[in-house]
């Protein structure tokens, strides 16, 4: 299982009238974690474009335990699941900065031929370094 740890702080605007942050943010927090995991390992998005390829997001399931708050620095884990055929996995933890965790989540990416838009293997350098993490 591997991991990588981004801290996010809690902006004004990501949040109600309650400074609650808003359900909808959730989802570029992970698209944050997943990035810079991504890039740690030497992937970058923009290179993949450059490329011809897009990694667009087919599934997203968010689990809320407690609220993050306005101001907070909370810390992300992204955790990579899986590597398939045409598919990458990840599972998401969001603390807050007294270690109770917020949030859960997962998201499933397809490699996607973008003048196609037809679903791609990743490309080799890729799927042979993922498939040394598992």
């Amino acid at each position: 299982m591997e991991i990588h740890q981004v801290q996010i702080r809690v902006r004004y605007s990501e949040t109600d009238q309650m400074q609650v942050v808003y359900h909808g943010n959730y989802a570029q927090y992970f698209e944050i974690g997943r990035v810079e995991w991504l890039r740690n390992k030497g992937i970058s998005y923009k290179w993949m474009e450059d490329n011809g390829i897009m990694l667009p997001v087919v599934s997203l399931t968010m689990n809320y335990k407690k609220p993050a708050r306005y101001d907070e620095l909370l810390t992300l884990k992204t955790i990579f699941k899986i590597l398939s055929t045409v598919k990458i996995e990840f599972d998401y933890e969001l603390y807050n900065d007294k270690g109770e965790l917020l949030t859960t989540g997962n998201s499933i990416l397809v490699f996607v031929d973008m003048k196609s838009g037809r679903p791609i293997a990743p490309p080799a350098y890729i799927s042979e370094l993922l498939k040394t993490l598992y």
